[in-house]
């Protein structure tokens, strides 16, 4: 059987089409995040089986999330999830954002105070928390350095904090130059799986650890799903973390059984045989040029990327002006 399993309750009794029951708890757990970008569904006919209801009202319910741009269909491969969960969300965060905004002004009005006050109010504030952002030192922390490398560097872009990086590694040798690196910053930042293993490696340096979660990118899932079955394709990488990473993520996308030669090999004779066997080149962002010097067959290369979640930054962002403003 393909696809992710996902419970589903049905009513047949109050009176709302079963087509809609069936839409609303696929987007509940998009909006959970049970459902994640790349996740392969069920087939219809699967579905309407574990659920007992007829095949045309899952495809009904699907072509529905197919116009909400939740789902996509690929002839031959499945449907996948291609709405990330966080879209969902912050349609709520937004309306409830705006609640506070409208009742903080309501308030300033009911005083006396002039709308363009109110909002040189608001921007004061705003400005206040920005610049203490910017002064900022972190570090993040990842099982492999080009995650490492990767997530820094979107950190320091996407919330304007000065991010170093390390891997779980260099905190295991601890030699002086990460311990410096540590004592440095203001807080560890890492994936939410790497907490428990981050605090026991720190522990005695009295650092505030945060996590983050991370996302695998669909575009490079979608583009190796839409090959024919007997496709060859090789992965490049430089750690063998990734690559399990790289595994997992294919597996639960429904691809696991794609044909893929995985290699964090450094040797050219070792990279060229496996680029003459492959019809395709998947490779991690810190084996592209690699490859790419390597690539005289011009085969296509996927560069297979992970992005920080966009919902869990902004957390991670207001989490540490929270524990500022309390200093």
């Amino acid at each position: 059987m393909g696809g992710i399993f996902i419970n589903i309750e049905i009513n047949k009794k109050n009176g709302v089409p079963l087509y809609i029951q069936v839409k609303n708890q696929i987007m509940d757990e998009i909006k959970k995040g049970s459902l994640k970008v790349g996740t392969k569904m069920p087939t219809e006919r699967e579905l309407s089986q574990r659920i007992n209801v007829s095949r045309n009202t899952i495809s009904t319910a699907y072509n529905d999330l197919e116009q909400d741009g939740a789902l996509k269909s690929y002839q031959g491969k499945g449907t996948f999830v291609v709405e990330e969960a966080i879209s969902w969300e912050s349609l709520d965060i937004r309306k409830k954002i705006m609640k506070f905004v409208d009742l903080g002004l309501e308030e300033a009005l009911e005083i006396g105070m002039k709308p363009e006050e109110f909002l040189d109010i608001v921007n004061q504030r705003v400005n206040e928390k920005k610049q203490i952002m910017d002064k900022i030192v972190a570090v993040y922390v990842e099982c492999n350095i080009e995650q490492a490398k990767m997530f820094s560097s979107q950190l320091s872009k996407n919330s304007n904090m000065n991010v170093m990086n390390l891997t779980i590694n260099e905190l295991q040798k601890m030699d002086k130059e990460t311990k410096e690196k540590i004592e440095a910053a203001e807080f560890i930042i890492t994936t939410f799986n790497h907490i428990n293993e981050v605090t026991n490696l720190t522990k005695g340096l009295n650092k505030e650890i945060l996590g983050v979660a991370i996302t695998p990118n669909l575009e490079p899932i979608v583009k190796i799903a839409r090959y024919a079955a007997d496709t060859k394709f090789g992965f490049i990488c430089i750690s063998e973390e990734f690559m399990f990473k790289i595994k997992g993520a294919l597996e639960k996308a429904g691809l696991s059984e794609v044909d893929i030669t995985y290699s964090n090999t450094t040797d050219s004779n070792e990279l060229l045989n496996i680029m003459q066997k492959s019809d395709v080149m998947i490779v991690s962002p810190g084996r592209y040029k690699d490859v790419k010097s390597e690539n005289f067959s011009n085969k296509e290369i996927i560069q297979f990327l992970y992005s920080l979640d966009d919902g869990s930054v902004k957390a991670l962002r207001s989490k540490i002006i929270e524990i500022k403003f309390k200093k």
